[in-house]
């Protein structure tokens, strides 16, 4: 197992290996496993870089994103401006109902709200506006509208991250109760742990998963 320090070091490394971040404004603070990134940086896209990049790095337990975003005065626009590209991106993600997402922006902050069929049109939606000039933030406010019986459809939600994940997958268990899905377990690293959430957010029917896996060796 990492000691903080070694986890540190590795983090460090990962940031400044990442193309997209400026690892010298980012620092990073490790205790019992838990990395805190804090600093500032022009983009959110280059937050979530960070983030990602810390999250690659095997032996972090959870992390913590202490990271601003300061826009540069010259990439500053109006809000009215923001929510016009936000309407437009969405347009042109044809997969979403019509007029199935609102839209509010305050200070550069996007607030999506309204239901949806499927939790891939969620995080498209979120991800279609997220990376935009003046963009500060993305709160999702959009919720799933269950269709079928999420108790019906278990045994599909335990198949899948069997198919796709580690052999350990095997150790994963899956509580439905309603439309909402509890995963329990421990898997070896986060894109594993990542596959099998996606994997019950992929059912039908599904409006909430709780994801209780532990990542560790």
């Amino acid at each position: 197992m990492k000691t903080d320090t070694q986890l540190q070091q590795d983090v460090l490394a990962e940031l400044q290996w990442e193309p997209s971040v400026n690892a010298a404004k980012i620092g990073v603070k490790v205790v019992d496993g838990i990395v805190t990134l804090a600093g500032h940086v022009d983009r959110h896209a280059e937050k979530r870089s960070a983030e990602h990049a810390a999250q690659r790095v095997y032996g972090v337990k959870a992390l913590a994103t202490d990271i601003d975003v300061s826009l540069p005065g010259s990439s500053k626009r109006t809000d009215g401006d923001i929510a016009r590209s936000v309407e437009n991106a969405l347009q042109w993600t044809t997969f979403l109902p019509k007029d199935s997402v609102k839209v509010t922006v305050e200070a550069g902050w996007v607030t999506l709200s309204g239901p949806l069929n499927w939790e891939y049109q969620r995080q498209s939606a979120a991800s279609a506006v997220r990376y935009l000039l003046s963009v500060t933030g993305v709160s999702d406010q959009l919720v799933i509208k269950p269709k079928v019986a999420a108790s019906a459809v278990k045994t599909d939600i335990e198949a899948a991250p069997k198919r796709h994940a580690h052999a350990d997958a095997q150790k994963i268990s899956v509580e439905v109760r309603g439309a909402d899905v509890t995963l329990t377990g421990k898997l070896p690293t986060w894109a594993e742990r990542d596959m099998a959430r996606n994997a019950a957010w992929g059912t039908p029917g599904v409006c909430n998963v709780i994801d209780n896996i532990t990542v560790g060796s």
